[in-house]
């Protein structure tokens, strides 16, 4: 489970089990206040917006944790050109399964396929940016991370 980490010194880095789950909770914090907001300003209910973040909170932590572990079985190389090209990877799959949840959500809740479908689709704009940016703070950050020589 290594990964090259950009600004290591070309080192092999393992990330630990903790450093991925303080990662699944930031990033799903952030994620369900953007989730509850975009609900809200799209449905105009503040139940399905509440309904539609807080199960997101429970699926998706789940999710972003295994997604988190698939991707530190990936190997790259280089330096900090490739990290971010990783980074813009690792948002794209993301979102690809953040939005799929998300629109089966909003659908369960709000029984309108137009509703969940827009809210799927305006949260991948905003979603996608918000993950990069924090895929680029947790690179910077260098607790959970077991730097074998």
């Amino acid at each position: 489970m290594t990964n090259i980490h950009a600004e290591s010194g070309g080192r092999l880095v393992n990330n630990t089990y903790y450093r991925s789950l303080t990662k699944a909770i930031t990033w799903r914090m952030i994620g369900t206040m953007d989730t509850i907001v975009l609900s809200y300003l799209i449905t105009g209910s503040t139940k399905s917006a509440l309904s539609i973040g807080f199960t997101e909170l429970a699926t998706k932590t789940l999710f972003y944790f295994v997604h988190e572990r698939i991707w530190n079985k990936i190997r790259w190389k280089g330096g900090l050109k490739t990290s971010r090209l990783r980074s813009f990877y690792k948002s794209v799959s993301w979102r690809l399964v953040g939005t799929m949840d998300t629109i089966l959500i909003a659908l369960f809740f709000t029984g309108d396929p137009l509703s969940a479908f827009t809210i799927g689709g305006v949260e991948t704009l905003t979603k996608v940016a918000l993950y990069y940016l924090h895929e680029r703070v947790w690179h910077k950050v260098k607790w959970g991370l077991n730097f074998n020589n």
